[in-house]
């Protein structure tokens, strides 16, 4: 989450350079974020996508493309192209896409593309988001061994560990009861 916001004062600081031309236009930050901790093999994977004008004019026909390879993808909810009609300046945006992995391994989650005009006269204007990089797809397996409770494990553990425990306890009761009773007479 640091990483995002350090990276969106980044742009921000290197866009306020520019003439006052382009002062006067639409400028979109985009974010792509995977909300996932751990991406798991079918189960489902939810991408974010965050659109920010920190422009002074709308933004006008936001198209945003991302493509996943079918053979590794399922989309569960949401699409892969999205079009916002308008994004006034300062405003922002935001879009969610669920998907299912097929498989396990290595994957680059690669920048998605937006598209737009930058001010009402049709000057278009294409930028990317930020790319999450690569991220490793694990088996249904494999996440569970890692992660799961154990409940089983600790079950036959505590079954195991019981004796150990549960015969020394009885063999002192039967003592302090056995002598417990019995007191001094003086």
């Amino acid at each position: 989450m640091i990483f995002y916001v350090c990276y969106t004062c980044l742009l921000l600081l290197l866009g306020s350079g520019s003439s006052r031309a382009a002062e006067e236009d639409a400028r979109l930050v985009a974010l792509k974020s995977i909300l996932n901790d751990h991406i798991v093999d079918e189960r489902d994977l939810t991408i974010q996508y965050r659109i920010y004008n920190v422009g002074t004019s709308p933004a006008i026909g936001v198209t945003l493309q991302d493509s996943f390879p079918e053979d590794r993808f399922k989309v569960v909810r949401g699409f892969h192209s999205v079009r916002w009609e308008r994004i006034a300046p300062g405003a922002n945006v935001s879009h969610t896409v669920v998907l299912t992995p097929v498989g396990d391994g290595v994957f680059n989650f690669t920048a998605a593309q937006i598209d737009y005009d930058v001010a009402e006269d049709g000057r278009k204007q294409t930028s990317h988001t930020s790319a999450p990089g690569e991220r490793y797809i694990l088996t249904s397996r494999d996440f569970d061994r890692q992660y799961s409770p154990h409940v089983l494990d600790w079950a036959v553990f505590g079954l195991v560990t019981a004796p150990t425990i549960l015969v020394p306890f009885a063999v002192w009761y039967g003592s302090y009861s056995h002598y417990a009773g019995k007191e001094k007479k003086a």
